[in-house]
């Protein structure tokens, strides 16, 4: 008996943690009372278990919650799940262009928790490839801001600086979602502007001020981010257009060793070559990765992006045909 009330404890107080944590606002000990189904004594006791365990706990006019910057994390991971992570972050520091702390942080942890010494190592070799890279403190700074602002579902106001545009622009935005560029070293925030009440998705790169407000937001219910950017190529959820592409045979094997897109379809051609279709949001993303291809492929579909690298063939081959 005494096991089983040991273990209910345990269970409750991970509970606990887990609601405190995912509550910024923090709760009072009735409310968590009625969570767990026991009475406020037990709360009381509880928290000061937590407390005494390390969990950072801040108490503030009869609430509780727990300090984000300051909490640690305990995760268990087998072997294979730790050459998982070992590809992520090999993966993270090919896509970092700077240093940024909290990533060569979070990978030194990760390194010296892990069993194994050869991919401890090699973890630590990941963090020290970002440490050398520069470091843009402004950019940390409103990464920070951003990442508080999602989190605790704060509004924020920014200073956006547009590729098409002179000079920064102030925007105040509700961040709903932080996601990376699958093909550049970028990252973006997707988020409701109420400059132009819809969502939008800015490039953090070009935010050159992030500020927090007092103001809080809440997400929609049915705003489902991955549905959001399925179409998409890259981050931009545009509309949906069908490309057509046809590779020759020398790259067909290349083309075909990889999923694209999860829209896509291949046929194999008489020749040897590979037919590529697919629905993808709009055809800003897509074209670099056409063009990357070279002679190897012909754009069939659709008219605008075939005219676009043709006219971008044009413009190299006047450009390499110049005279010295």
């Amino acid at each position: 008996m005494e096991e089983s009330r040991t273990q209910s404890k345990a269970a409750r107080l991970r509970r606990i943690e887990h609601k405190l944590y995912n509550t910024p606002q923090g709760l009072g000990a009735v409310d968590l009372a009625q969570y767990c189904g026991v009475d406020r004594r037990t709360i009381y006791r509880d928290i000061e278990a937590l407390d005494l365990m390390g969990v950072p706990i801040w108490q503030y006019e009869g609430k509780f919650g727990i300090d984000r910057d300051g909490y640690q994390s305990t995760v268990r991971l087998n072997l294979n799940e730790t050459v998982a992570l070992y590809f992520a972050a090999r993966l993270l520091a090919h896509h970092s262009d700077e240093n940024n702390p909290h990533v060569v942080s979070a990978l030194d942890k990760i390194a010296a928790s892990l069993p194994d010494a050869t991919l401890s190592e090699h973890m630590s070799r990941a963090a020290e490839v970002i440490r050398a890279k520069p470091m843009r403190s402004n950019y940390v700074q409103i990464v920070e801001t951003l990442t508080r602002a999602w989190a605790d579902r704060r509004v924020v106001t920014i200073q956006y600086w547009a590729a098409d545009r002179a000079e920064p622009q102030e925007r105040v935005i509700e961040p709903y979602f932080l996601e990376v560029s699958r093909f550049e070293p970028a990252s973006y925030v997707l988020a409701h502007d109420r400059l132009r009440d819809a969502l939008r998705t800015f490039k953090v790169e070009r935010i050159q001020q992030a500020e927090l407000l007092d103001e809080h937001y809440t997400i929609p219910d049915d705003f489902d981010p991955y549905k959001w950017l399925q179409s998409s190529w890259g981050i931009m959820a545009e509309e949906e257009v069908e490309v057509r592409l046809r590779f020759s045979a020398a790259a067909s094997r290349r083309v075909q060793e990889t999923i694209w897109h999860h829209s896509q379809r291949l046929e194999t051609l008489p020749d040897g070559g590979l037919m590529l279709s697919m629905c993808v949001g709009g055809i800003r993303e897509i074209k670099n990765w056409v063009l990357s291809w070279g002679s190897d492929v012909e754009v069939l579909a659709p008219v605008e992006l075939r005219a676009q690298i043709a006219a971008e063939g044009e413009r190299m081959a006047s450009q390499y045909h110049r005279p010295e």
